[in-house]
């Protein structure tokens, strides 16, 4: 069945695009473009500016400062999320605040969970998947914030309590979530990583709490790195919670308590 163009406000079921395609940079913006009209039936005229002097020129005749560009039925839409604007996709703003990272890392958790519980007991349902969900989980949160320390703790500065008085902390508790992470996916060192996760895990907690619930800051949550755009809140809460949950659980299913 052959695909029914979508046409454009200005109508018209061919568009044409203008990217830059030199021998040196092929620009990705200019292919997703390509593809997003080529997914919506359009017959896209393409055409590469194989120089930067020929999209100079280009640029200089629309009075644009971009490539690509695109035109439909004579007018142009302009580049790849004024396209995405004129067929009415959402667009994030730069600053807007959004769960997608942690949802993402989350899954992925809960998927490695099972695996590991599919290859120790031959089942993906049973108490392996949950503790090794939870304890991945804490591993990727943590190379999340490893990847760019500095940044993680300056973000986790305008919260944490404990990081407040003491700044080294702050730097300290993308290594200890880590590192409890992979001791409680091993099931070792438990005299470890139980206090360790509590500790932390409780101090996060209440500093959670206490931002959020208390003083009603709107912050964002330093769960997944520096650079987040995750709104504080229940998750990062949850993130702590679990982490309580865990350097209880872990002992009591070791025989410790």
């Amino acid at each position: 069945m052959t695909k029914q163009a979508v046409p454009g406000r200005s109508g018209g079921t061919t568009a044409s695009l203008y990217r830059l395609a030199t021998s040196d940079h092929l620009c990705p913006y200019g292919l997703k473009t390509k593809s997003f009209l080529e997914r919506r039936g359009f017959s896209v005229e393409d055409h590469p500016l194989s120089t930067r002097e020929e999209a100079d020129r280009f640029m200089q005749e629309h009075d644009v400062k971009t490539t690509p560009q695109v035109f439909i039925g004579g007018e142009r839409i302009g580049g790849y999320d004024d396209t995405r604007k004129h067929f009415g996709k959402r667009l994030r703003g730069k600053d807007e605040t959004t769960y997608q990272p942690i949802i993402a890392l989350f899954s992925v958790a809960l998927l490695m969970g099972f695996a590991v519980s599919w290859f120790a007991a031959g089942t993906l349902f049973s108490i392996h998947a949950v503790e090794a969900s939870i304890a991945v989980a804490m591993c990727l949160l943590g190379v999340q914030k490893l990847q760019d320390v500095e940044s993680f703790s300056t973000m986790f500065l305008n919260y944490d309590l404990l990081a407040r008085h003491y700044v080294p902390y702050a730097y300290f508790y993308a290594f200890g979530e880590t590192l409890a992470g992979v001791l409680m996916l091993a099931g070792a060192l438990m005299w470890v990583a139980s206090p360790l996760a509590l500790f932390i895990g409780t101090v996060g907690a209440v500093s959670v709490i206490k931002a959020v619930y208390i003083d009603k800051r709107k912050l964002k949550c330093a769960c997944v790195g520096g650079n987040s755009n995750v709104p504080l809140g229940f998750v990062s809460l949850t993130e702590n919670l679990i982490m309580i949950a865990m350097a209880i659980w872990m002992p009591l299913r070791m025989g410790w308590m």
